[in-house]
């Protein structure tokens, strides 16, 4: 008796082979695409394709998401690599190694956060002077009475009034 036949593999896939292998919604790799993640292109029947390598790259995009690294930062990572080729471990490496010291400091950042939670009433007023938590250094004394919101370190303050 031969051996078995095995079924010759596929290069292009469709949208919904993608998202079935990668366990993803079809919209998803939409978005994906959309924000310049993944790459595709429509065959003569005007049907979506992408090359077999995706599946990697979804798989990369999933962790990376998973870990907390933003979309922005994400697609930075992925343009570094040929678009036609699939994603190897030295790739992954690389990548990881660019994403360690953001999440060291994301990690840190929430470690101070958890550590200063205790001192927080609770009461939702995000201006009062002792606030470390929403309001350090009383930054947000200049804009008057009133809960507001700033994240140090990123940018001027969103003013918002509570009733």
């Amino acid at each position: 008796m031969p051996g078995k036949q095995h079924s010759p593999v596929e290069t292009e896939l469709s949208v919904g082979q993608v998202a079935a292998r990668a366990g993803v919604a079809v919209s998803t790799l939409h978005f994906y695409e959309a924000q310049g993640l993944i790459h595709g292109w429509r065959n003569a029947g005007n049907q979506r394709r992408y090359p077999r390598e995706v599946l990697r790259r979804v798989a990369v995009i999933k962790v990376a998401q998973r870990t907390g690294i933003p979309l922005a930062e994400i697609r930075a990572a992925l343009s570094s690599l040929p678009e036609n080729r699939t994603p190897t471990a030295a790739d992954w490496k690389k990548l990881s190694a660019r994403w360690r010291a953001s999440l060291d400091a994301r990690i840190a950042s929430l470690v101070r956060l958890r550590d200063q939670l205790d001192g927080c009433i609770g009461c939702g007023c995000l201006s009062l002077k002792a606030c470390p938590l929403r309001n350090p250094h009383d930054e947000l004394a200049e804009e008057g009475p009133g809960a507001r919101l700033l994240e140090p370190g990123r940018g001027a303050p969103a003013a918002s009034r509570c009733g």
